[in-house]
């Protein structure tokens, strides 16, 4: 080797110690920062995973924050209505009390008035000062908005509804008739014609009960029926006069209502002419079988007619029924439609070619994904717990039961009044428990399963871009060893041109 203008040994070992010295603070880097990646040359696809994954982290963590402030909400709204409930169970006492009219004074009467005054204003007072941050949850601020209700629909209610755009409309179509259960008795005659000494005697049932009635020879058919109506409230069978029979109804739609008859006592009534019971035409219930009549004398056995659920669709999806009432629960409508006593007999759609009613927002939205789309949100209505809400508008509301109003304590009906009070108490046990359903079941189940996924991104995340210590650390020990190794060598390269020198002598 006598060449002084190049070194190569000395190239070679430069070269070499500063792959070296490169390994070396890559590994100090890892270790100082605990990342295996920290830029885009340590591992592209690997940082590309990375920040996915801590994008997908981040957003599931938002979720859970949201989350956890529904339950806030949820748990405020539940804590109102327990509330509401407490008071309108002891409504249901004022009003059962009250309804005794022996040994109970007007001053009484009008002292429990005044508690229920007090009542119904206290439950107007929680609905409309519950509330979180100033956002009223009582008062129908998150109950569902809607318009061009159709006038085939008698009430409705949406407990959930998630739609892009400015509306959704919901339509129903009616596959299957409701029905009242009933039966036709059949006279010949204004007034009943009983055999000498003989007493026409009948058991009238329905899903309320059953009461016994006699009535003697030339009993008109009006008498009669005015009789049974004067037990509807406890068979929950109506009656009413047509031609020479009476027609017996249910009182309510649907397979757990019906009318059930017993002939105790025919009294001597012939089977003459077209004497006897008749069912109603399956076709159309407005009217009774011309045939296949029993005669009374045949009649000792009960015989029961019952009434029919609605059968139909909503938005394509074959709804659960009872009576007039129509429901479907999806993961983006849940919505319960009750139809008139018309259109819930009339096949077809409801509103014909318009909807049966359009919902244009309202509800109460979380976002409870970590993306931003219909798919990680959910929506429930939070109807008004307020006295002019709760109720119906067939039975009345309970804001009727104030002074003055038509079912007060002192000079109201108390028997409506009860069933008011009875209707607000399914309507807020209702609500309480679909809050508490959501509670449960949709945030409680989506802050358990976005924790998981958290856990197991932030796992993967790890697994990506983290530094293994053990590895790094073996690796600087390496680093370290052969840096040194190479500025050793280094310099005896560096020695070697000098051996030229011997050569000058």
């Amino acid at each position: 080797m006598g060449r002084i203008n190049t070194n190569v040994q000395s190239l070679v070992a430069q070269r070499v110690l500063g792959s070296n010295q490169k390994s070396l603070a890559q590994s100090l880097e890892r270790l100082s920062t605990g990342l295996r990646i920290n830029s885009g040359k340590d591992d592209p696809a690997g940082l590309i995973a990375s920040n996915n994954l801590g994008a997908e982290i981040v957003g599931k963590n938002a979720a859970i924050s949201n989350s956890n402030r529904a339950d806030q909400v949820v748990n405020i709204a539940a804590g109102g209505l327990t509330e509401v409930s407490g008071l309108l169970t002891q409504l249901q006492g004022l009003v059962t009390s009250s309804s005794s009219t022996a040994g109970l004074s007007q001053a009484e009467k009008q002292a429990n008035q005044l508690q229920v005054d007090s009542i119904l204003q206290t439950i107007d007072r929680i609905s409309s000062s519950t509330s979180f941050q100033g956002i009223k949850l009582l008062n129908g601020n998150f109950d569902f908005k809607t318009s061009s209700v159709n006038s085939g629909v008698s009430d409705y209610k949406i407990n959930a509804a998630k739609f892009t755009g400015n509306s959704l409309n919901v339509n129903v179509l009616v596959t299957g008739s409701a029905q009242q259960g009933g039966q036709f008795l059949s006279f010949g005659a204004a007034t009943i014609d009983t055999a000498t000494g003989s007493q026409f005697t009948i058991e009238v049932g329905g899903s309320q009960g059953t009461r016994q009635l006699t009535f003697s020879s030339s009993t008109s058919l009006t008498n009669i029926a005015a009789a049974i109506n004067s037990f509807t409230s406890i068979t929950g069978v109506k009656a009413k006069t047509s031609g020479t029979g009476i027609r017996l109804d249910a009182t309510e739609f649907g397979s757990a209502n019906f009318v059930s008859l017993r002939v105790v006592n025919a009294g001597g009534i012939t089977a003459a002419g077209s004497t006897g019971v008749y069912d109603l035409n399956a076709n159309n219930t407005n009217v009774a079988k011309t045939t296949g009549s029993v005669a009374f004398a045949s009649l000792t056995n009960t015989k029961t007619n019952k009434g029919q659920d609605l059968a139909a669709t909503i938005n394509g999806v074959a709804a659960t029924a009872v009576g007039k009432t129509a429901r479907i629960n999806t993961d983006f409508l849940d919505v319960e439609v009750t139809l008139t006593d018309t259109q819930s007999r009339t096949l077809g759609s409801v509103g014909g070619s318009n909807p049966a009613l359009s919902i244009t927002g309202g509800g109460a939205s979380f976002l409870l994904g970590g993306n931003v789309d219909i798919a990680g949100k959910v929506s429930i209505g939070i109807q008004s717990v307020g006295s002019s809400k709760l109720g119906s508008a067939a039975l009345g509301y309970l804001s009727s039961l104030a002074s003055g109003q038509g079912q007060n304590l002192v000079t109201g009906n108390t028997d409506q009044a009860q069933q008011i009070v009875t209707a607000a108490i399914s309507q807020v046990s209702s609500l309480a428990g679909r809050l508490g359903a959501f509670q449960s079941n949709t945030i409680g189940a989506t802050i358990r399963s976005l924790g998981v996924a958290v856990e197991n991104s932030t796992a993967a995340q790890s697994v990506i871009r983290d530094s293994d210590f053990a590895t790094e650390t073996a690796g600087l020990t390496r680093s370290q060893i052969l840096v040194n190794a190479s500025t050793n060598i280094l310099g005896l390269a560096n020695q070697t041109p000098q051996s030229a020198l011997q050569l000058l002598g």
